[in-house]
């Protein structure tokens, strides 16, 4: 089989797991920097050119789309599916799951618990946005933020009114949230393939820092999820239509509280805290798919 991994680096761990992986199980595996991809449009036929060929002998592609390439990154991947290529994850998804809002508003209708979030157009008035989530601190994220970039825990009203005023100013939108002081800087991340948690692991934020992401300095150790975690996890990636992803939550005292469900997840924290294969596992779901 003719697998592409969609990436602009191909040293990154996840890719060359990838690519390690699928080349073990006899497969032709190649990384393609998407934007480096000709999207040629032509009745009934649409193809995809690449440096100095055209890619119609691929069978299936694994997104690894960053957020700064989302348009032209999911317009590439649209066009692989206009061919009839198998994609681990749908363009649509990608698109859906790297808008926040939209992301909370359908979590929110399937029924799953995540901390209470307010959005609003560029309200000047905090004090009743503060007052919606139930009072400072609150948490204060741009609707395209990651890998915690854009993300700021406001502790008083007068520190949630400057941060809004300067993302209001820079014509940046932004949720307002409510702190989960229980979680202690920690969160949990499930891995999810084919619709099963692969994989789990607990994210500690180092100290003084609110965010837990590895990428910041955070500690990660595995971790068995309980039911309900269990369950948030699966059925926020059914609600979003993402086979494989990662989702991010906290355990609060009501109940796991989802954050985050990244359409792309890397793989080497994940992989190194629980000692799982799950480059294997994502290789698996294509060879099920594709044959």
């Amino acid at each position: 089989m003719n697998i592409v991994i969609l990436s602009r680096n191909a040293q990154l761990y996840s890719t060359e797991r990838l690519v390690e992986e699928g080349e073990k199980r006899g497969h032709r595996v190649e990384v393609i920097d998407p934007l480096k991809c000709d999207i040629i449009i032509e009745k009934e036929r649409p193809t995809i050119f690449y440096k100095d060929r055209y890619l119609d002998y691929v069978d299936a592609i694994i997104p690894r789309i960053g957020t700064s390439v989302t348009f032209f990154g999911c317009a590439v991947v649209r066009q692989f599916e206009m061919m009839g290529v198998f994609t681990t994850v749908t363009s649509d998804a990608i698109i859906r799951s790297r808008d926040k809002l939209r992301s909370f508003q359908r979590l929110s209708k399937a029924g799953i618990g995540m901390p209470k979030t307010v959005f609003t157009n560029y309200s000047r008035d905090v004090e009743r946005v503060i007052k919606h989530v139930g009072g400072t601190p609150v948490i204060i994220k741009l609707l395209e933020g990651t890998q915690g970039l854009g993300v700021v825990l406001a502790e008083t009203k007068n520190a949630a009114e400057s941060v809004l005023e300067a993302f209001n100013g820079l014509q940046a939108r932004a949720l307002v949230q409510e702190y989960i002081a229980e979680a202690k800087g920690a969160d949990l991340r499930a891995l999810v393939v084919d619709g099963q948690v692969v994989g789990a692991m607990k994210r500690q934020g180092k100290e003084g820092e609110f965010r837990s992401n590895l990428h910041r300095g955070g500690s990660a150790e595995i971790v068995k999820l309980n039911h309900d975690e269990l369950k948030v996890a699966m059925n926020a990636a059914t609600a979003l239509k993402l086979p494989v992803c990662g989702v991010d939550m906290l355990q609060s005292e009501r109940g796991p509280l989802l954050l985050e469900v990244n359409s792309t997840p890397g793989l080497e924290g994940i992989e190194a805290a629980t000692g799982r294969n799950i480059a294997k596992n994502i290789i698996v779901y294509i060879e099920k798919n594709t044959k």
